[in-house]
This record gives C-alpha cells, structure tokens and sequence, in this order.
C-alpha cells in the first residue's frame, strides 16, 4: 500500500466528506470568478448578470449546507457568524437579483460583488481543502486568507448594499412596505459588517501569532 493510499484510506468519513465539499465549492467558485471577469472584459459589465446569475444563485445556495454543518458541530464555526454570511448573500441572489434582475444587469456592482465573492470563497475554499487533507497549506495561501478580507470585505459589502439600495424602488413597487423592509436591511449591515470584520480580524491575530510562534 503506497503512503498517499495510506493517507487517504485513513481519514474519516466526515473529513472526506469535508474535503470533498471545499474542493467542490473552490472549483464552482472559480468559473463564478472567471466567467464575471470574462463576461466584464469582453461583453461589458451590464452582461455579468446574464452570463454568470443563473450559476452564481445556485453555487451561493450549495452554502447552505454550511449552516448545517456548524449547527450539527460537523465543523467548528460559531453558528451565528455563519448564519449571518450565508443569509446574507442568498438575500442578495434570491432576494434582490432574482426578484429584479433588472438591478444586477445595469450596475457594475454586481460585477464587483461577484470578484470580491469568488476571490474569498477560492482562496478560503481552498485553504480549508488542503489543511483538512494534509495540513501542509502553503505560506502565500494562509497569508491570503487571514490578509486578503482587508480589501474584499470592504469591496463585497459596499456593492451589497449598492445593489440593495437599487433594488428600493422595484420593490416599493410590488408593495410599499418593502421600502422599509429593504431600509431595515441597510441599517443591519452597519453593525452585521462591523461584526464579520472583527471576527475575521480575531481570527486573523491567532493564526498570524500562531505562526510567529512557529518561525
């Protein structure tokens, strides 16, 4: 039996499980990535929307399976912080794009959010996927997963609410009380943003001491 058979023959169920589901995810999130970035440079970014949407929706979905996970203790997440990320982005996919994709298709935001999104979830993706299977993640792609949330957070959350914001008008439109609905979306983002930066911030302190530690 050759050691690379060995390795793979004694992870458990649940890791091969996990493992699977983040070399998955990395891989669907990397046609988001360069379908957006294809469709933005060749078509203009008002054709994001009609070449990536469709896939972008479902790939986002697939995240739910994350709150199950947390919520089952299949992995170690703090279920709040993961119900807060994965709501929010269906909100964006189903919610708002889904419902007036009008909105999607006419603003660059969408295109910014899409980059900003698929960048996150390949180098995250892919982090989780190598140090479940051999631990031996690489240094440029630990560093991109605890620094690179510096400049895709910010970016992420303001073509959010961008696209939120847009979206106020179309949705009065179907029923006045979504205008307020939609403002009350706004306002959590404020504290909701705030909590997410921090956690990953907290995150980012241990991992980076951990590794001076180790130098």
């Amino acid at each position: 039996m050759t050691q690379q058979h060995w390795q793979v023959s004694s992870l458990s169920p649940k890791r091969l499980y996990l493992i699977l589901y983040n070399l998955v995810s990395s891989f669907l999130w990397s046609i988001v990535l360069s379908r957006a970035a294809s469709f933005a440079l060749t078509k203009g970014f008002n054709h994001t929307y009609q070449g990536v949407g469709e896939f972008t929706k479902w790939t986002q979905t697939l995240a739910v399976l994350e709150i199950l996970h947390a919520a089952l203790g299949i992995v170690r997440a703090p279920l709040m912080t993961t119900v807060m990320q994965v709501a929010s982005r269906l909100l964006l996919v189903w919610g708002i794009c889904h419902n007036f994709p009008q909105v999607p298709a006419s603003s660059l935001a969408y295109t910014t959010m899409l980059v900003a999104w698929s960048l996150t979830e390949v180098v995250r993706y892919s982090y989780f996927a190598i140090n479940l299977s051999s631990g031996n993640v690489p240094a440029f792609l630990t560093w991109a997963r605890y620094n690179a949330f510096f400049a895709l957070y910010p970016l992420g959350i303001s073509s959010e609410c961008w696209l939120v914001g847009k979206s106020i008008g179309p949705a009065a439109a179907l029923n006045p009380v979504n205008r307020w609905l939609l403002w009350a979306v706004l306002a959590i983002y404020i504290p909701g943003s705030y909590f997410l930066y921090t956690h990953m911030m907290a995150q980012r302190k241990k991992v980076m001491r951990a590794q001076v530690k180790q130098a």
